[in-house]
């Protein structure tokens, strides 16, 4: 079992993004550590500390369940499009594995963001 996070515009054919479970847990822990943060100690993640004490355009994304949970709205997906393709325009050095994965990751989050905010559709965990 695993998660895909599609566009909500009901064809099969649009971009999608899938992890396991886990795997989307290590993308996230990632992208907060990236973002200046440790995801294990906020709410909702083991910690205590209220996701108002944080900045990033990211939230929507790292403070989601798993699945289910609300879609998130075009606008939504395109304040985190910007961050992310920042990430996606200082890619350091690939060498590393772990981290070949992890841009990758992003670069496949990216294409189904762009898809949601050009469409006007949600993004929708599944």
């Amino acid at each position: 079992m695993g998660l895909v996070l599609f566009p909500g515009d009901d064809d099969v054919l649009s971009p999608d993004i899938s992890w396991s479970y886990t795997g989307f847990s290590m993308f996230r822990q990632w992208l907060a550590q990236v973002d200046g943060f440790t995801l294990a100690e906020m709410e909702g993640f083991g910690g205590d500390r209220q996701w108002s004490s944080v900045s990033t355009t990211l939230a929507p994304l790292l403070n989601h369940p798993d699945a289910d949970g609300p879609d998130l709205a075009p606008a939504q997906c395109a304040a985190m499009l910007s961050r992310l393709e920042a990430l996606l325009e200082h890619q350091p050095d690939d060498s590393d594995p772990i981290l070949r994965r992890r841009m990758e990751d992003v670069h496949q989050l990216v294409a189904v963001l762009r898809f949601c905010v050009d469409m006007d559709v949600e993004l929708i965990f599944g």
